[in-house]
């Protein structure tokens, strides 16, 4: 039975697709070596230079634990490259993205009106910012904000849901009924 990992290691080593490496190694009862040795004589893969050579005794253990080192080396290096690589642009589309929620955080507004007169337009960015790191003394503004007749909503090119901006309208509404209510009680 062939096994994912020696697909694997034959693709990889022959640079051949998973079809292919299944299918030589299949043909090889699950020799990965029988399965190179027919796919260089099939013409899909290139022998090594030099043609091989052939030892017998203890120079050839040596050689072939010398061998295995040197490879494992190599193997150990291109799986840091891999890494290397691979984190290398995962951290470009981690800034790219970022760069892309920055872009359009600047680009809208969040807007503060008194009177129907527009007194602060305040990128989104700048507002996240502050609302995460002072929260306590941003969001207390905004509700006591709401009591002295200021409005608030989002505006620009990506906000185009007024559901958003309805629903400011609404808690307005609510903060200047609840003060209407209060000074006919008093």
């Amino acid at each position: 039975m062939v096994t994912l990992e020696q697909v694997e290691k034959l693709r990889e080593y022959a640079n051949i697709s998973y079809d292919e490496a299944k299918t030589a190694l299949e043909n090889a009862d699950g020799d990965i070596l029988q399965a190179i040795i027919e796919l260089e004589r099939q013409g899909k893969i290139q022998p090594p230079k030099g043609g091989g050579q052939f030892q017998t005794g203890s120079a050839a253990v040596a050689d072939n634990t010398q061998s295995n080192k040197s490879n494992k080396g190599k193997e150990n290096q291109a799986e840091s490259k891999h890494d290397k690589s691979a984190f290398g642009r995962n951290m470009k589309k981690l800034f790219r993205w970022l760069g892309g929620v920055i872009h359009k955080g600047n680009i809208n507004a969040f807007v503060v009106e008194k009177d129907g007169e527009s007194l602060m337009r305040l990128p989104l960015t700048v507002l996240v910012i502050l609302a995460t790191f002072a929260f306590w003394i941003v969001l207390p503004l905004i509700i006591v904000g709401l009591f002295f007749n200021f409005r608030y909503s989002f505006e620009g090119p990506d906000i185009n849901n007024s559901k958003v901006n309805d629903a400011m309208n609404t808690v307005a509404n609510a903060a200047e009924e609840i003060k209407n209510d209060m000074r006919s009680n008093s």
